[in-house]
Protein backbone atom coordinates (compact mmCIF):
# COMPACT_ATOMS: atom_id res chain seq x y z
CA UNK A 1 0.00 0.00 0.00
CA UNK A 2 1.48 3.70 -1.01
CA UNK A 3 0.60 5.86 1.52
CA UNK A 4 0.71 9.86 0.72
CA UNK A 5 0.62 10.47 4.45
CA UNK A 6 4.48 11.25 4.61
CA UNK A 7 5.79 14.61 3.46
CA UNK A 8 9.17 13.73 0.76
CA UNK A 9 5.95 13.39 -2.25
CA UNK A 10 4.82 16.85 -1.79
CA UNK A 11 8.21 18.77 -2.10
CA UNK A 12 8.03 21.46 -5.34
CA UNK A 13 9.50 21.04 -8.32
CA UNK A 14 11.92 22.53 -11.12
CA UNK A 15 13.91 21.59 -13.70
CA UNK A 16 17.14 22.31 -15.85
CA UNK A 17 18.91 20.49 -18.43
CA UNK A 18 20.33 17.44 -16.92
CA UNK A 19 20.72 14.43 -19.39
CA UNK A 20 19.74 13.54 -22.81
CA UNK A 21 18.33 10.87 -21.64
CA UNK A 22 15.01 13.14 -20.44
CA UNK A 23 12.77 13.94 -23.60
CA UNK A 24 10.17 15.43 -24.04
CA UNK A 25 7.45 13.48 -25.99
CA UNK A 26 4.03 14.35 -27.47
CA UNK A 27 2.48 11.32 -25.64
CA UNK A 28 2.45 12.89 -22.72
CA UNK A 29 0.71 15.97 -23.17
CA UNK A 30 -2.49 15.66 -21.89
CA UNK A 31 -5.45 18.07 -22.07
CA UNK A 32 -5.29 21.35 -23.53
CA UNK A 33 -2.87 23.69 -21.93
CA UNK A 34 -1.14 26.85 -22.15
CA UNK A 35 2.22 25.37 -20.49
CA UNK A 36 4.84 23.71 -21.79
CA UNK A 37 4.67 20.67 -23.21
CA UNK A 38 4.95 18.12 -20.30
CA UNK A 39 8.52 16.14 -20.23
CA UNK A 40 9.08 12.48 -19.29
CA UNK A 41 12.21 10.28 -18.82
CA UNK A 42 13.65 8.18 -21.56
CA UNK A 43 16.08 5.77 -20.50
CA UNK A 44 16.16 4.40 -17.18
CA UNK A 45 19.46 5.10 -14.98
CA UNK A 46 19.29 3.10 -12.13
CA UNK A 47 22.17 3.03 -9.67
CA UNK A 48 23.69 -0.66 -8.80
CA UNK A 49 22.76 -2.25 -5.42
CA UNK A 50 25.31 -1.04 -2.68
CA UNK A 51 24.62 -3.56 0.06
CA UNK A 52 26.18 -6.42 1.35
CA UNK A 53 24.98 -10.01 0.33
CA UNK A 54 24.89 -10.54 3.76
CA UNK A 55 22.10 -7.45 4.38
CA UNK A 56 20.72 -8.10 1.50
CA UNK A 57 19.65 -11.94 2.55
CA UNK A 58 18.51 -10.41 5.65
CA UNK A 59 16.35 -7.90 4.05
CA UNK A 60 14.72 -10.45 1.45
CA UNK A 61 13.62 -12.73 4.63
CA UNK A 62 12.05 -9.68 6.13
CA UNK A 63 10.48 -8.40 2.96
CA UNK A 64 9.07 -11.58 2.14
CA UNK A 65 7.97 -13.29 5.43
CA UNK A 66 6.26 -10.49 7.43
CA UNK A 67 3.86 -8.47 6.33
CA UNK A 68 3.21 -4.53 6.74
CA UNK A 69 1.08 -5.12 9.71
CA UNK A 70 3.99 -6.89 11.33
CA UNK A 71 2.53 -10.38 10.88
CA UNK A 72 4.33 -13.01 9.72
CA UNK A 73 4.19 -15.37 6.77
CA UNK A 74 4.79 -18.85 7.28
CA UNK A 75 5.63 -19.63 3.45
CA UNK A 76 7.03 -18.06 0.20
CA UNK A 77 4.20 -17.33 -2.66
CA UNK A 78 4.84 -16.11 -6.43
CA UNK A 79 3.41 -16.68 -9.74
CA UNK A 80 4.17 -19.59 -11.18
CA UNK A 81 5.00 -19.23 -14.95
CA UNK A 82 4.26 -16.82 -17.00
CA UNK A 83 2.89 -13.51 -15.75
CA UNK A 84 0.51 -10.90 -17.59
CA UNK A 85 -0.94 -7.66 -16.84
CA UNK A 86 -4.29 -6.34 -17.58
CA UNK A 87 -5.66 -2.39 -17.35
CA UNK A 88 -9.14 -1.79 -16.61
CA UNK A 89 -10.93 0.70 -15.73
CA UNK A 90 -10.22 4.82 -16.56
CA UNK A 91 -6.79 4.68 -17.09
CA UNK A 92 -5.05 8.24 -17.76
CA UNK A 93 -3.34 8.74 -21.09
CA UNK A 94 -0.01 8.48 -19.59
CA UNK A 95 -0.46 4.90 -17.87
CA UNK A 96 0.17 2.96 -20.92
CA UNK A 97 3.92 4.06 -21.34
CA UNK A 98 4.54 4.35 -17.75
CA UNK A 99 3.17 0.79 -17.69
CA UNK A 100 5.21 -0.37 -20.49
CA UNK A 101 8.34 0.85 -19.18
CA UNK A 102 8.14 -0.82 -15.67
CA UNK A 103 6.59 -4.03 -17.44
CA UNK A 104 10.23 -4.05 -19.88
CA UNK A 105 12.74 -2.97 -16.75
CA UNK A 106 11.03 -6.27 -14.59
CA UNK A 107 11.73 -8.40 -18.13
CA UNK A 108 15.19 -7.34 -18.93
CA UNK A 109 16.80 -6.28 -15.14
CA UNK A 110 14.44 -8.70 -13.08
CA UNK A 111 14.58 -11.10 -15.55
CA UNK A 112 11.03 -11.34 -14.92
CA UNK A 113 8.91 -12.97 -17.99
CA UNK A 114 6.38 -10.48 -17.55
CA UNK A 115 3.81 -8.88 -20.02
CA UNK A 116 0.59 -6.94 -21.30
CA UNK A 117 -2.52 -8.32 -22.07
CA UNK A 118 -6.02 -7.75 -22.24
CA UNK A 119 -7.29 -11.11 -21.56
CA UNK A 120 -9.54 -11.34 -18.79
CA UNK A 121 -7.80 -14.43 -17.44
CA UNK A 122 -4.78 -12.36 -16.59
CA UNK A 123 -2.70 -12.69 -13.25
CA UNK A 124 -2.66 -9.23 -12.65
CA UNK A 125 -5.33 -6.23 -13.67
CA UNK A 126 -4.67 -2.50 -13.28
CA UNK A 127 -7.40 -0.61 -12.27
CA UNK A 128 -7.86 2.71 -12.44
CA UNK A 129 -10.37 4.49 -10.27
CA UNK A 130 -11.45 7.78 -8.73
CA UNK A 131 -8.90 8.42 -5.89
CA UNK A 132 -12.22 8.45 -3.76
CA UNK A 133 -12.86 5.42 -4.41
CA UNK A 134 -9.72 3.94 -3.04
CA UNK A 135 -10.23 6.57 0.10
CA UNK A 136 -13.28 5.28 0.28
CA UNK A 137 -11.56 1.90 1.79
CA UNK A 138 -8.26 3.15 2.99
CA UNK A 139 -8.63 6.37 3.85
CA UNK A 140 -4.96 6.94 4.25
CA UNK A 141 -3.62 5.07 1.24
CA UNK A 142 -2.69 6.75 -2.72
CA UNK A 143 -3.17 3.09 -3.72
CA UNK A 144 -2.82 -0.66 -2.90
CA UNK A 145 -2.71 -3.96 -3.93
CA UNK A 146 -5.14 -7.19 -3.12
CA UNK A 147 -4.87 -10.78 -3.55
CA UNK A 148 -7.80 -13.32 -5.18
CA UNK A 149 -9.39 -10.47 -7.18
CA UNK A 150 -9.53 -8.71 -10.48
CA UNK A 151 -11.83 -5.21 -9.48
CA UNK A 152 -12.87 -3.30 -6.88
CA UNK A 153 -16.25 -4.12 -6.83
CA UNK A 154 -15.28 -7.34 -6.71
CA UNK A 155 -12.70 -6.30 -3.37
CA UNK A 156 -15.75 -4.54 -2.18
CA UNK A 157 -17.38 -8.03 -1.78
CA UNK A 158 -14.38 -9.71 0.02
CA UNK A 159 -13.25 -7.44 1.80
CA UNK A 160 -13.87 -8.77 4.96
CA UNK A 161 -13.34 -12.47 4.46
CA UNK A 162 -10.30 -14.90 4.34
CA UNK A 163 -10.27 -14.57 0.37
CA UNK A 164 -8.28 -11.32 0.19
CA UNK A 165 -5.88 -12.45 3.47
CA UNK A 166 -2.50 -12.40 2.31
CA UNK A 167 -1.63 -14.73 4.54
CA UNK A 168 -3.85 -17.59 3.83
CA UNK A 169 -2.05 -18.24 0.04
CA UNK A 170 -0.60 -21.10 -0.54
CA UNK A 171 0.11 -19.31 -4.10
CA UNK A 172 -0.47 -16.47 -6.56
CA UNK A 173 -2.83 -16.80 -8.70
CA UNK A 174 -4.61 -13.50 -9.23
CA UNK A 175 -4.17 -10.09 -8.25
CA UNK A 176 -5.73 -6.45 -8.67
CA UNK A 177 -3.26 -3.17 -8.29
CA UNK A 178 -6.08 -0.28 -7.52
CA UNK A 179 -4.78 3.00 -8.82
CA UNK A 180 -6.24 6.90 -8.89
CA UNK A 181 -7.52 7.87 -12.32
CA UNK A 182 -7.63 11.09 -11.26
CA UNK A 183 -3.77 12.05 -10.08
CA UNK A 184 -0.79 13.31 -11.61
CA UNK A 185 1.41 11.34 -13.82
CA UNK A 186 3.94 10.72 -11.85
CA UNK A 187 1.65 9.33 -8.61
CA UNK A 188 0.35 7.09 -11.16
CA UNK A 189 3.84 5.69 -12.20
CA UNK A 190 4.84 5.99 -8.45
CA UNK A 191 2.05 3.52 -7.67
CA UNK A 192 2.25 1.09 -10.77
CA UNK A 193 6.05 0.65 -9.82
CA UNK A 194 5.37 0.25 -5.45
CA UNK A 195 2.30 -1.38 -5.86
CA UNK A 196 3.22 -3.99 -9.03
CA UNK A 197 6.38 -4.87 -7.21
CA UNK A 198 4.27 -6.02 -4.01
CA UNK A 199 1.65 -7.99 -6.46
CA UNK A 200 4.36 -10.02 -7.64
CA UNK A 201 7.23 -10.26 -4.99
CA UNK A 202 7.67 -9.04 -1.27
CA UNK A 203 4.99 -7.72 0.50
CA UNK A 204 6.18 -6.13 3.54
CA UNK A 205 8.24 -2.47 3.81
CA UNK A 206 11.17 -1.89 5.72
CA UNK A 207 11.79 1.73 7.21
CA UNK A 208 15.81 0.35 6.96
CA UNK A 209 15.55 0.52 3.60
CA UNK A 210 17.74 3.39 2.45
CA UNK A 211 17.68 2.86 -1.69
CA UNK A 212 14.20 1.20 -1.94
CA UNK A 213 10.33 1.62 -2.95
CA UNK A 214 9.40 -1.11 -0.42
CA UNK A 215 9.82 1.64 2.16
CA UNK A 216 6.96 3.51 3.32
CA UNK A 217 9.21 7.07 3.35
CA UNK A 218 8.07 6.88 -0.04
CA UNK A 219 11.38 8.40 -1.16
CA UNK A 220 12.15 6.39 -3.94
CA UNK A 221 9.47 6.52 -6.79
CA UNK A 222 10.75 4.32 -9.16
CA UNK A 223 12.30 0.82 -8.72
CA UNK A 224 15.81 0.60 -7.23
CA UNK A 225 18.63 -1.28 -8.49
CA UNK A 226 18.25 -2.85 -4.98
CA UNK A 227 14.41 -3.88 -5.88
CA UNK A 228 15.18 -5.37 -9.00
CA UNK A 229 17.89 -7.54 -7.47
CA UNK A 230 15.51 -8.62 -5.05
CA UNK A 231 12.86 -9.50 -7.06
CA UNK A 232 15.24 -11.19 -9.52
CA UNK A 233 15.54 -12.66 -6.53
CA UNK A 234 12.63 -13.86 -5.47
CA UNK A 235 11.91 -15.52 -8.59
CA UNK A 236 14.98 -17.38 -9.04
CA UNK A 237 14.43 -21.14 -9.70
CA UNK A 238 16.59 -22.28 -6.62
CA UNK A 239 13.23 -20.64 -4.99
CA UNK A 240 9.49 -22.08 -5.09
CA UNK A 241 6.29 -21.49 -3.83
CA UNK A 242 5.57 -23.23 -0.38
CA UNK A 243 9.22 -22.78 1.01
CA UNK A 244 9.45 -21.85 4.55
CA UNK A 245 12.04 -18.57 6.05
CA UNK A 246 14.34 -21.20 6.79
CA UNK A 247 14.17 -23.28 3.66
CA UNK A 248 14.83 -19.85 1.51
CA UNK A 249 17.85 -18.57 3.86
CA UNK A 250 19.63 -21.56 3.34
CA UNK A 251 19.71 -20.98 -0.79
CA UNK A 252 19.31 -17.09 -0.91
CA UNK A 253 23.35 -16.61 -0.54
CA UNK A 254 24.17 -18.54 -3.44
CA UNK A 255 21.65 -17.12 -5.00
CA UNK A 256 22.99 -13.65 -4.11
CA UNK A 257 26.78 -14.58 -4.54
CA UNK A 258 25.72 -15.50 -8.52
CA UNK A 259 23.58 -12.66 -9.23
CA UNK A 260 24.91 -9.69 -7.59
CA UNK A 261 28.88 -11.40 -6.91
CA UNK A 262 29.93 -7.54 -6.20
CA UNK A 263 27.63 -7.80 -3.02
CA UNK A 264 30.42 -10.25 -1.79
CA UNK A 265 32.96 -7.80 -1.26
CA UNK A 266 30.99 -5.36 0.90
CA UNK A 267 31.19 -5.74 4.38
CA UNK A 268 27.69 -5.83 6.50
CA UNK A 269 26.44 -3.11 8.41
CA UNK A 270 24.00 -5.14 11.08
CA UNK A 271 21.42 -2.26 10.85
CA UNK A 272 19.38 -2.67 13.47
CA UNK A 273 15.14 -3.17 13.49
CA UNK A 274 13.44 0.06 13.53
CA UNK A 275 10.59 -0.23 16.68
CA UNK A 276 6.98 0.72 15.86
CA UNK A 277 7.18 3.20 18.51
CA UNK A 278 9.62 5.37 15.95
CA UNK A 279 7.41 4.66 12.94
CA UNK A 280 4.28 5.77 14.99
CA UNK A 281 5.74 8.71 15.83
CA UNK A 282 7.37 9.66 12.20
CA UNK A 283 3.21 9.04 10.96
CA UNK A 284 2.05 11.02 13.19
CA UNK A 285 4.17 13.74 12.97
CA UNK A 286 3.88 13.81 8.65
CA UNK A 287 0.27 12.03 8.60
CA UNK A 288 -2.76 14.11 7.92
CA UNK A 289 -4.54 13.79 10.92
CA UNK A 290 -2.96 15.24 13.85
CA UNK A 291 -3.07 18.73 15.09
CA UNK A 292 -0.19 21.13 15.04
CA UNK A 293 0.79 19.98 18.36
CA UNK A 294 0.32 16.09 18.30
CA UNK A 295 2.55 16.35 15.12
CA UNK A 296 5.38 18.47 17.11
CA UNK A 297 5.10 16.29 20.02
CA UNK A 298 5.77 13.15 18.00
CA UNK A 299 8.42 14.66 15.58
CA UNK A 300 10.20 14.74 19.03
CA UNK A 301 9.69 11.35 19.97
CA UNK A 302 10.73 10.02 16.79
CA UNK A 303 13.76 11.94 17.17
CA UNK A 304 14.11 11.02 20.79
CA UNK A 305 14.02 7.46 19.51
CA UNK A 306 16.37 7.35 16.99
CA UNK A 307 18.84 9.22 19.16
CA UNK A 308 18.45 6.98 21.87
CA UNK A 309 18.79 3.64 19.66
CA UNK A 310 22.30 5.57 18.75
CA UNK A 311 21.65 5.20 14.73
CA UNK A 312 23.78 6.90 12.33
CA UNK A 313 22.16 6.23 9.51
CA UNK A 314 19.33 7.44 7.15
CA UNK A 315 16.74 6.90 9.82
CA UNK A 316 18.36 9.45 12.15
CA UNK A 317 18.46 11.83 9.42
CA UNK A 318 14.59 11.52 8.50
CA UNK A 319 14.32 11.76 12.25
CA UNK A 320 15.83 15.38 11.89
CA UNK A 321 14.12 15.84 8.35
CA UNK A 322 10.39 15.56 10.45
CA UNK A 323 12.04 18.02 12.63
CA UNK A 324 12.62 20.29 10.43
CA UNK A 325 9.33 20.25 8.44
CA UNK A 326 7.56 20.55 12.00
CA UNK A 327 9.29 23.53 12.71
CA UNK A 328 9.54 25.57 9.37
CA UNK A 329 6.44 27.59 10.28
CA UNK A 330 7.31 28.28 13.90
CA UNK A 331 11.12 28.62 13.84
CA UNK A 332 12.73 28.96 10.58
CA UNK A 333 15.86 29.36 12.09
CA UNK A 334 15.82 25.80 13.84
CA UNK A 335 14.24 24.01 10.77
CA UNK A 336 17.14 25.00 9.04
CA UNK A 337 19.38 22.76 11.98
CA UNK A 338 17.91 20.51 11.12
CA UNK A 339 18.07 19.85 7.69
CA UNK A 340 21.29 20.70 8.40
CA UNK A 341 21.42 17.50 10.82
CA UNK A 342 19.83 15.62 8.50
CA UNK A 343 22.13 16.17 5.76
CA UNK A 344 24.91 15.43 8.22
CA UNK A 345 23.52 11.64 8.59
CA UNK A 346 22.51 11.53 4.98
CA UNK A 347 26.13 12.45 3.60
CA UNK A 348 27.41 9.30 5.06
CA UNK A 349 26.71 6.98 2.28
CA UNK A 350 25.97 6.92 -1.12
CA UNK A 351 22.43 4.99 -0.72
CA UNK A 352 20.87 8.12 0.81
CA UNK A 353 21.47 10.43 -2.96
CA UNK A 354 18.21 11.22 -2.99
CA UNK A 355 17.35 12.00 0.83
CA UNK A 356 20.70 14.38 0.20
CA UNK A 357 18.42 15.62 -2.94
CA UNK A 358 14.95 16.58 -0.85
CA UNK A 359 17.23 18.09 2.00
CA UNK A 360 19.05 20.49 -0.39
CA UNK A 361 15.85 21.76 -1.92
CA UNK A 362 14.95 22.79 1.87
CA UNK A 363 18.44 24.26 2.34
CA UNK A 364 18.50 25.91 -0.92
CA UNK A 365 15.11 27.49 0.11
CA UNK A 366 16.23 29.25 3.00
CA UNK A 367 19.30 30.62 1.53
CA UNK A 368 17.36 32.23 -1.40
CA UNK A 369 14.90 33.77 1.67
CA UNK A 370 18.24 34.93 2.95
CA UNK A 371 19.12 36.56 0.08
CA UNK A 372 22.09 34.27 -0.27
CA UNK A 373 22.24 33.14 -4.21
CA UNK A 374 25.88 31.87 -4.80
CA UNK A 375 25.00 29.55 -1.55
CA UNK A 376 21.56 28.79 -3.19
CA UNK A 377 23.46 27.83 -6.30
CA UNK A 378 26.09 25.95 -4.63
CA UNK A 379 24.05 23.81 -2.44
CA UNK A 380 21.75 22.77 -5.65
CA UNK A 381 24.44 21.85 -7.90
CA UNK A 382 25.11 18.60 -6.87
CA UNK A 383 21.08 17.22 -6.36
CA UNK A 384 19.76 17.96 -10.35
CA UNK A 385 21.55 15.30 -11.72
CA UNK A 386 20.33 12.85 -8.90
CA UNK A 387 15.98 13.77 -8.98
CA UNK A 388 16.76 12.72 -12.81
CA UNK A 389 18.49 9.72 -12.45
CA UNK A 390 15.95 8.60 -9.68
CA UNK A 391 13.33 9.87 -12.10
CA UNK A 392 11.60 12.34 -9.61
CA UNK A 393 10.05 14.81 -12.08
CA UNK A 394 8.39 16.84 -8.92
CA UNK A 395 11.50 17.24 -7.09
CA UNK A 396 13.50 18.06 -10.14
CA UNK A 397 11.50 20.89 -10.74
CA UNK A 398 11.55 21.90 -7.47
CA UNK A 399 14.94 22.02 -7.95
CA UNK A 400 15.15 23.78 -11.14
CA UNK A 401 12.78 26.40 -10.01
CA UNK A 402 15.19 27.01 -6.99
CA UNK A 403 17.77 27.78 -9.47
CA UNK A 404 16.13 29.97 -11.07
CA UNK A 405 15.19 31.81 -8.14
CA UNK A 406 18.54 31.88 -7.21
CA UNK A 407 19.76 33.24 -10.89
CA UNK A 408 16.87 36.12 -10.74
CA UNK A 409 18.56 36.91 -7.48
CA UNK A 410 22.40 36.83 -8.38
CA UNK A 411 21.32 39.35 -11.18
CA UNK A 412 21.23 36.19 -13.70
CA UNK A 413 17.82 37.10 -15.25
CA UNK A 414 18.00 35.52 -18.60
CA UNK A 415 19.55 32.65 -17.36
CA UNK A 416 17.00 32.07 -14.12
CA UNK A 417 14.08 32.82 -17.34
CA UNK A 418 15.28 30.12 -19.41
CA UNK A 419 15.26 27.46 -16.41
CA UNK A 420 11.92 28.45 -15.01
CA UNK A 421 10.86 27.66 -18.67
CA UNK A 422 12.49 24.69 -18.89
CA UNK A 423 11.48 23.08 -15.85
CA UNK A 424 7.70 23.41 -16.91
CA UNK A 425 7.64 20.44 -18.70
CA UNK A 426 8.74 18.64 -15.59
CA UNK A 427 6.37 20.00 -13.07
CA UNK A 428 3.54 19.10 -15.13
CA UNK A 429 4.35 15.45 -15.04
CA UNK A 430 5.19 15.75 -11.63
CA UNK A 431 2.07 17.54 -10.46
CA UNK A 432 -0.22 17.53 -13.00
CA UNK A 433 -2.94 19.79 -13.90
CA UNK A 434 -1.55 23.88 -15.26
CA UNK A 435 -3.44 24.64 -11.57
CA UNK A 436 -0.88 22.69 -9.22
CA UNK A 437 1.91 23.99 -11.79
CA UNK A 438 0.72 27.11 -11.55
CA UNK A 439 0.71 27.41 -7.89
CA UNK A 440 4.07 25.98 -7.24
CA UNK A 441 5.91 28.76 -9.61
CA UNK A 442 3.98 31.29 -6.98
CA UNK A 443 5.00 29.25 -3.98
CA UNK A 444 8.56 29.06 -5.15
CA UNK A 445 8.88 32.80 -6.40
CA UNK A 446 7.70 33.76 -3.11
CA UNK A 447 10.88 32.83 -1.61
CA UNK A 448 12.55 35.53 -3.53
CA UNK A 449 12.75 38.26 -0.88
CA UNK A 450 13.16 40.86 -3.79
CA UNK A 451 9.52 39.87 -4.52
CA UNK A 452 7.43 40.46 -1.68
CA UNK A 453 6.54 38.20 1.04
CA UNK A 454 9.07 35.16 2.02
CA UNK A 455 7.31 31.91 1.10
CA UNK A 456 9.11 28.58 2.08
CA UNK A 457 8.90 25.01 0.80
Amino acid sequence: MRRFILPLYLLLGACVPVSPNEVTTRAATMAESTLPAMKTFAVPRPYAPEASNRDIARDFLDLAFTLESGRGLTKLTRFEGPIRIRVAGSPPPTLPSDLNRVVHRLRTEAQIDIGLSQDRSSQVTVEAVPRSEIRRYLPQAACFVVPNVSSLAEYGKARRTSVVNWSRMDRRERVAVFIPADASPQEVRDCLHEELAQAIGPLNDLYRLPDSVFNDDNVHTVLTGFDMLVLRAYYDPALRNGMSQGEVAQRLPAILARLNPAGERIPSRNISRTPRAWIGAIQTALGPVASDAQRRAAAYEALQIATAMGWQDHRRGFSHYAMGRILQSEDPSAAQRSFLAADKFFAASPRTRLHRAYVASQLAAFAISQNQPDQALEILRPHLDVAARHENAALLSTLMLLRAEALDLGGQVTAGREVRVDSIGWARYGFGPDWAVRAKLREIGSLNPLKGRIGRL
